[in-house]
């Protein structure tokens, strides 16, 4: 089949269930499944779903810890045509309301903690009309009863693979997050470049660590995966020491982790090299990875660290290094075969090779991948976004970079001023939003200041009114109860005002010297 001809996620197996069943599917912390397993149990998903009241088009959200009950659940909602939506268990209880609710979520998958943090909430949620926990532990619950209840053998009718599959929130520039919408024959194409430009097959085995909350890791871990008839090890933990065990027991040869990961386990005594020597990728992304930090890792356990660049908007990667470990310093890799990397000036017009712009992406206009690629289908609920990064029939990504003769990416800045943290998106206005909220805060501007380890912490400069007596503490409590711990400023200092544009908008440009002073 041409990589252009839009695929189903429902056909993702049967490559591998023609020619060989019973090999090894998926590997969690509660067991092995086969393709054989894996696919009857996406069937019965499939059917849970409709049993549950899931209707094609309906959205089905999951708060669900890295097991095989997020994958499960993921493949049951592509056969059924529903659209899926991950909650990152992180967040906080307002920030998971406002995802629902956005959304419009009919049945919410969750652990027990994510049930009872948002039990209060349930009158801000009049469309959820049924949250399922799903005790992974024990395999008890209404998810495992429901799954059991049907029987083998039902599949459900075809779907529309360019139809709406799948909404990634992204957090928000406005200080609200937006949903990238995705058809399935777009999560499907990532995974099918990366095989077929890496040459991946059967002796794939891809560890991740990254929630699978998170879309992208869904396309990189069991979509990958099965397309190079592969194994895909998903990992309960996201520390060095974890990891490392993880890889080490699994022999897994091509990983996935943040740079602040990578930081770890270099310089972690205990993590020892033997235990990686079964890689023969690392990646990462998300954040700069600094020279001397892929130098070290490579000292360590003489494996290259792969630049990345990619969105959720894309969706995952856009661009990424060669398996030859080929690198340019502070360059992200070249982009994959199925996408056509173009950078435009101010005024909209594409740029030659080493002059800086906004990086945009599109489809292949040559070759055997020629039309494959097809634009995010926008933000949910939300046409003036989307008619402003689909301008053009092409994807602006918001980032600014150029590409050099040789064609790899170099990213620059980004035009949206989001703080990558460890390998997690944190947006300042929405940082920005949940301060201003705070009793006695006249203005406050959050930047990222730079971390050895973490690439990246979060900042914030805070005004206060007159009388207010606030402490950074008071804010940090105040932070905890409405954002993720991830997204809370570690740094606060209070100023007297901030110098300001002419439209009247804090000049950033001035902010870095205050953390500066501060540190």
């Amino acid at each position: 089949m041409s990589p252009a001809a839009p695929r189903a996620i429902s056909e993702v197996f049967a490559p591998v269930l023609a020619d060989d069943p019973g090999r090894p599917a998926l590997v969690t912390r509660s067991g092995r499944w086969t393709y054989a397993e894996l696919d009857r149990l996406a069937d019965r998903a499939a059917g849970a779903l409709a049993r549950l009241g899931v209707a094609p088009g309906d959205r089905v959200a999951a708060a669900l810890p890295n097991e095989v009950d997020i994958v499960v659940a993921f493949h049951g909602a592509m056969r059924l045509g529903a659209v899926w939506v991950g909650v990152n268990r992180a967040l906080a209880a307002p920030e998971k309301s406002f995802i629902l609710s956005d959304s419009g979520a009919s049945l919410l998958l969750c652990d027990q903690g994510t049930a009872d943090q948002l039990a209060s909430a349930s009158a801000e949620l009049p469309g959820l009309r049924r949250t399922v926990v799903v005790e992974t532990a024990d395999r008890t619950g209404d998810w495992p009863a429901a799954l059991a209840s049907v029987p083998d053998g039902e599949r459900p009718s075809p779907v529309d693979p360019l139809a709406p599959a799948a909404i990634a929130y992204t957090s928000g520039t406005t200080g609200f997050p937006k949903g990238a919408v995705h058809s399935q024959h777009n999560l499907l194409l990532p995974g099918a470049a990366l095989v077929a430009s890496r040459r991946y097959g059967p002796s794939l085995r891809k560890g991740d660590c990254l929630p699978l909350t998170i879309l992208n890791m869904l396309v990189l871990t069991t979509l990958l995966a099965s397309q190079a008839g592969a194994c895909s090890v998903i990992m309960d933990r996201i520390d060095a020491e974890g990891v490392a065990e993880w890889i080490d027991s699994e022999a897994v040869t091509t990983w996935n982790g943040p740079p602040a990961l990578i930081h770890s386990l270099t310089n972690l005594a205990s993590v020892r090299s033997e235990q990686l020597a079964s890689l023969d990728e690392v990646w990462t992304g998300g954040a700069d990875c600094p020279e001397t930090m892929r130098q070290s890792f490579q000292a360590k356990f003489g494996q290259p660290v792969l630049a990345t660049y990619g969105l959720t908007e894309a969706p995952t990667v856009v661009a990424i290094d060669g398996r030859d470990g080929s690198h340019r310093p502070g360059a992200s890799g070249r982009p994959l075969p199925h996408l056509e990397v173009s950078i435009v000036g101010e005024d909209g017009e594409r740029l030659e090779r080493g002059q800086t712009g906004e990086i945009c992406v599109g489809p292949k206009l040559d070759g055997p991948w020629a039309g494959a690629y097809r634009t995010v289908l926008g933000y949910w609920g939300r046409p003036d976004a989307t008619e402003a990064v689909l301008r053009g029939g092409v994807l602006h990504t918001g980032d600014v970079g150029f590409l050099d003769e040789g064609g790899f990416l170099f990213v620059r800045d980004r035009k949206n001023q989001v703080i990558i943290r460890g390998g997690a998106n944190v947006y300042p206005a929405e940082v920005e939003r949940v301060i201003q909220a705070a009793p006695g805060v006249a203005a406050c501007a959050v930047v990222g200041v730079p971390d050895e380890r973490l690439g990246e912490r979060v900042a914030a400069a805070v005004e206060l009114m007159p009388e207010a007596q606030l402490s950074a503490d008071d804010l940090t409590r105040h932070c905890l109860e409405n954002l993720a711990r991830y997204k809370t400023p570690e740094r606060i200092v209070f100023v007297d005002g901030f110098d300001r544009n002419s439209m009247g908008k804090i000049d950033r440009r001035r902010l870095g010297s205050l953390f500066e002073a501060d540190s």
